[in-house]
């Protein structure tokens, strides 16, 4: 099979090929072309997954009975479940199906698990009996059982699965579609994360406006059928535009390279470093530049005297790895204290789809006699995403370019630290407006307009505007090529923790405080001091994070401010040439 390479030698991309196996035709293949009809999965994955999640709890709570604490648990790890899985998804992608089989298999998946939800929610034999208002006041509702859970639940993770499979790849199949060593794709290049998250917040929009309100006032499974009819004809889609696309070879398990990296620098571990890093294994070929932090790892690419007199060791990865290699694994060591404080950002956000829609059920919903669906206020929350990711392409970002010369105008790590303080903002916000709300219901027996929600949506859409962006292009472009698609689900892990950790924080705080803060009728509760909590937890998570980004180094050829792609690469060029004169120094001084 003939390859050509795609992104050039300057940052060791893969190659890419057409459907054939053959050079791909630019002016046919990839470019927006590719990338829009693969976008089309992970919208129609966005519509299913947020016209579910966001009314998931309102439908445990009113019909199934169950309490709101035990709902906000049962949503948050379905999405915590879903997100994780994207590891497993990137990983299959990475090692062997590639990033195409792996989105059109999850689309059919996510398909399914549609339709038997769409089952679940439709025979009345998976619900328990009806609730009147009386009875649920005096908490008297029967509870759903087991039975009648077990179908919603396999139809949730079956979604789970299908989902994190498409989550995973179908950004770096997107990004696949572009030639980062020609200047015009470069170009289209950087608004590709943008405009990616601007298309599936229209399609999230979607779901809050027409999916949740189809759901509450005409079925929930005419709601779900549509989400399954949505996923069919995205899976039907990308299919079509297989003669469109541009591929990449899976190059092995990620996970295997990891694993073997840090067996052999522990084996090694009592061994001298060399003179010159130049003698590490594979220096000459190295495709990702040698660097001097976590040296610890270098001992992996150390040929030892025994490894010197085994025949063709040196091709062997169990006896001793490459400089490639070994750099590989820095770059993803290097993703995880970042990786780290981005979990809590997440758990504010999943607040979003659990006690947020809880807040608006006690509220006033009316506008005249029509009465807006509590799901549907995270409308507010998507225009919020819509309004700066434009803002981002069209004002912050070439503002930011002019100022700082560098041609992302922000980086990825500067996008995350905004999105990490909006996040507080909105914890803030929540809190002071939840405070009014219950005093309102409590000393006056009055509901407050449900549209006072909308401060706290409008400080999350904007920090998701900069912290997802900036979170999704940080961990596709810091990590090795040949491990995009498991960096990706990596991303996705930390969206997955995040909602676990909501679902701890729950737990404990429900146990702590003897179920006073959170309980089903909030204006019981103390919800308030729920959401102070995280504020609290947010601005140390902040401190953290702050730490890290100042201590990190972008990957070579990420950042390259004031400087042309010519430069770097004769910079580059020069100072591999000079280590190969100093490594000729050290081999002949070895000669007796």
């Amino acid at each position: 099979m003939v390859h050509v390479s795609s992104h050039g030698a300057k940052d060791g991309s893969e190659e890419a090929f057409d459907y054939r196996g053959n050079p791909p035709d630019k002016s046919k293949t990839g470019g927006w072309l590719g990338a829009g009809l693969i976008l089309g999965s992970e919208l129609s994955e966005r519509i299913c997954v947020m016209g579910i999640s966001m009314n998931l709890v309102t439908y445990l709570v009113q019909d199934l009975h169950i309490s709101s604490a035990k709902s906000a648990t049962i949503s948050t790890n379905f999405m915590g479940t879903l997100n994780l899985l994207g590891l497993l998804g990137g990983f299959l992608a990475d090692a062997k199906l590639g990033r195409y089989k792996m989105v059109a298999i999850s689309a059919s998946v996510t398909a399914l698990g549609v339709l038997l939800l769409t089952v679940a929610t439709t025979i009345p034999s998976m619900r328990p009996p009806l609730c009147d208002d009386y009875r649920r006041q005096h908490h008297q509702c029967v509870e759903a059982n087991g039975h009648q859970l077990a179908l919603l639940y396999v139809a949730l993770y079956t979604i789970a699965l299908g989902g994190g499979g498409i989550k995973s790849n179908v950004s770096g199949f997107g990004s696949d579609q572009f030639d980062t060593s020609d200047p015009k794709e470069e170009k289209q290049m950087i608004f590709f994360f943008n405009r990616f998250y601007f298309s599936i917040s229209i399609g999230s929009l979607f779901a809050v406006i027409a999916l949740v309100y189809v759901q509450d006032n005409v079925g929930r499974g005419w709601g779900y059928g549509i989400s399954a009819a949505t996923m069919v004809v995205a899976a039907v889609v990308l299919l079509c535009g297989t003669k469109l696309y541009r591929y990449k070879k899976p190059k092995g398990s990620p996970f295997t390279v990891i694993w073997r990296v840090c067996f052999l620098s522990w084996k090694k571990r009592k061994e001298s470093y060399p003179p010159h890093p130049s003698l590490l294994n594979g220096f000459d070929n190295t495709t990702v530049p040698h660097t001097e932090r976590l040296k610890c790892l270098d001992k992996a690419a150390i040929v030892v005297n025994e490894d010197k007199s085994s025949r063709g060791s040196k091709e062997d990865p169990w006896i001793v790895s490459t400089v490639t290699q070994v750099e590989e694994v820095k770059l993803v060591v290097k993703l995880i204290p970042i990786w780290a404080t981005n979990i809590l950002f997440w758990t504010i956000y999943s607040q979003m789809t659990t006690f947020t829609v809880e807040q608006a059920t006690f509220m006033d919903r009316k506008i005249g006699s029509f009465k807006i669906p509590s799901g549907s206020y995270s409308t507010f929350l998507f225009l919020t995403i819509l309004l700066f990711t434009s803002l981002n392409e069209r004002v912050f970002v070439p503002l930011a370019r002019r100022l700082t010369k560098n041609p992302q105008g922000i980086t990825s790590l500067q996008r995350i630290g905004i999105g990490l303080v909006f996040a507080m903002a909105a914890m803030a916000a929540a809190a002071v407006i939840e405070n009014a709300r219950r005093e309102a219901a409590v000393t006056h027996n009055t509901r407050i307009s449900a549209f006072w929600l909308i401060p706290q949506y409008f400080l999350v859409g904007a920090g998701e505007a900069f912290g997802y962006v900036g979170q999704l292009e940080f961990f596709i472009r810091e990590a090795p090529e040949r491990m995009k698609s498991m960096s990706t689900g990596l991303f996705l892990s930390t969206i997955s923790m995040g909602f676990y950790v909501s679902s701890l924080l729950v737990s404990l705080v429900d146990k702590v405080t003897h179920k006073r803060w959170l309980r089903s009728n909030l204006n019981k509760g103390r919800l308030n001091y729920f959401y102070w909590l995280l504020v609290v937890l947010g601005a140390l998570n902040f401190l953290i994070f702050l730490v890290f980004a100042m201590r990190h180094q972008y990957k070579a050829g990420v950042i390259s401010v004031g400087n042309s792609d010519d430069s770097v690469e004769k910079e580059m060029a020069m100072e591999k040439e000079n280590e190969k004169e100093k490594k000729t120094e050290f081999e002949l001084k070895d000669i007796p």
